[in-house]
């Protein structure tokens, strides 16, 4: 092949340094962006976090909603596409305390953009991943924390009666076996055999001492720990208790240890032939198994993390208006050291000055970037809240569909944007607490040629479910009647997604004795 030049004309769209903070600042959640911002004070000099006596909140009267005299702007301080061209505009010349900024003496000096060293497609994913809306009860990776320090295990905890229990060297040993194979939920899930081999002297301790052991152990607390099986777990816990202030105690036992299954299936019919009981006694032996723990070592669980969430914006009513407002304790207070920022001398050319000079620019660039954020996020919170005033005024029923792209149309924002600004925000209503993720739903069509949103349809199954007999149970086939009747039209299948979505068992499994 022939060696040649050629001269190309097109276009490519790059990522500043500036925005590519802003949308990596954006995507934060409320714990996040507090970690990133210590990290950013104990790495930048020029910046400082401002005390509470000190820290004034700007422009408080633009937060106020009033749909019916004040026009938004969807422009205003929102993060676009459009922002990749004036990021780097120039910043406020004053700061959130209202005192005035050090500029240094000779702002040529300053460059007041960094070199650009990333495509817009190394952040902006123009593609959006399929997200799932229907399901509102995944846990919701969040701002956690545990009270406490280290907390104590199921083992630790079985260790320590250990300790407290005389037992010789080769029962200590085969006792500390046992416990090592009881899981988080106190069940013993190894055999004998398994026990045995672990152990490393098979020829020196049998099933028969294992189980003798095993029975000393089943006496710990929490009472019902190292059973094999629900029922064994069961039983422990019923033999704890006093014949003589237990009432059904020995049909409960009979029931326990031999038609266990069919209560499981709530075969209430069989269950009262074969234990000679009419249905109110049924229920009160039911009433009492249903008092035991069949996970008994669930408490010691340290994987069941306490989650506690701040807002960061708060909803409330105001003279028949809802008024949206970010919460102001969970906003960042920093700005930039006026101290630091007078020591910037004119002609100096020295590298220490220089460090300054770069080190202020950044400071700069981080807090419009923390403003920026700010705005998109009240902006969005606005516009979600304005949409659906329904469900605020009237709960769950009254949901409308929404979807990214109708935030993003009207507040002329790509759906990205909003995706990462709803992502582990969390707003505080008067009818509870939410992720702004909540409010986005699918649509189901309706008779009348309307819409109605899935999660209006789940509130409603959920409220047909509270609400019926609990001796003949709505079936799947049974709801989604019941909403055709209401003109939604609603395949079973789909109100089998929705039950489960929402953790409710079938109608077999929701079968009770008592209305």
């Amino acid at each position: 092949m022939k060696a040649g030049l050629q001269v190309r004309l097109g276009q490519q769209v790059t990522m500043t340094p500036q925005l590519q903070q802003a949308i990596r600042l954006l995507q934060l959640s409320n714990f996040e962006l507090h970690q990133e911002i210590q990290q950013a004070l104990e790495s930048n000099i020029m910046l400082e976090e401002v005390t509470e006596d000190e820290y004034e909140t700007e422009n408080e009267e633009s937060q106020d909603l009033d749909f019916s005299n004040r026009e938004e702007d969807p422009n205003a301080d929102s993060l676009t596409e459009k922002e990749s061209s004036d990021s780097n505009s120039d910043l406020s010349s004053t700061y959130e305390d209202g005192s005035e900024e050090i500029t240094p003496a000779d702002p040529t000096d300053i460059p007041n953009e960094l070199a650009v060293d990333s495509s817009w497609e190394d952040i902006y994913d123009g593609t959006l991943a399929p997200t799932d809306f229907s399901n509102r009860e995944r846990e919701d990776q969040e701002f956690s924390a545990t009270q406490g320090s280290v907390a104590e295990t199921l083992q630790d905890h079985l260790r320590w009666q250990l300790d407290l229990t005389p037992f010789n060297d080769l029962d200590r040993a085969c006792a500390t076996a046992i416990i090592d194979a009881i899981d988080s939920d106190g069940y013993l899930r190894a055999s004998f055999e398994e026990i045995e081999e672990s152990l490393g002297s098979p020829s020196q301790v049998s099933s028969k001492e294992i189980e003798i052991v095993l029975h000393r152990i089943q006496h710990f607390d929490p009472l019902g720990v190292g059973a094999r099986d629900l029922s064994e777990c069961l039983l422990l816990q019923l033999s704890d208790l006093a014949d003589d202030d237990t009432p059904w105690l020995k049909e409960a036992k009979i029931l326990v240890s031999e038609h266990l299954e069919l209560l499981g299936t709530h075969d209430y019919i069989q269950l009262t032939k074969l234990m000679a009981l009419n249905r109110e006694q049924l229920e009160e032996v039911v009433k009492l198994i249903q008092s035991l723990n069949p996970h008994p070592g669930a408490k010691f669980d340290s994987s069941q993390m306490t989650a506690y969430v701040i807002p960061d914006v708060f909803v409330k009513k105001v003279n028949g208006q809802w008024k949206v407002e970010l919460n102001q304790e969970a906003l960042p207070k920093v700005r930039v050291n006026n101290d630091y920022a007078g020591f910037i001398s004119r002609n100096n050319k020295s590298a220490d000055n220089q460090s300054l000079k770069t080190h202020l620019q950044e400071a700069r660039w981080y807090i419009k970037s923390l403003k920026s954020r700010q705005d998109t996020l009240l902006s969005v919170a606005k516009c979600i809240v304005k949409r659906q005033s329904a469900f605020l005024n009237y709960g769950e029923e009254a949901m409308k569909p929404l979807i990214l792209h109708d935030i993003a149309s009207e507040l002329e924002m790509h759906e990205s944007t909003i995706s990462r600004v709803t992502t582990q925000k969390y707003i505080h209503t008067p009818r509870g607490f939410f992720e702004l993720k909540y409010f986005f739903s699918s649509h189901v069509g309706t008779e009348m040629g309307g819409e109605c949103s899935s999660t209006a349809i789940r509130a409603m199954i959920k409220k047909m479910i509270a609400e019926e007999n609990r001796a003949k149970p709505l079936s799947d086939n049974k709801i989604a009647s019941l909403l055709s009747d209401r003109g939604i039209q609603v395949a079973r299948r789909t109100v089998a997604k929705y039950r489960e979505a929402m953790a409710i068992p079938p109608s077999n499994e929701r079968k009770r004795l008592a209305q």
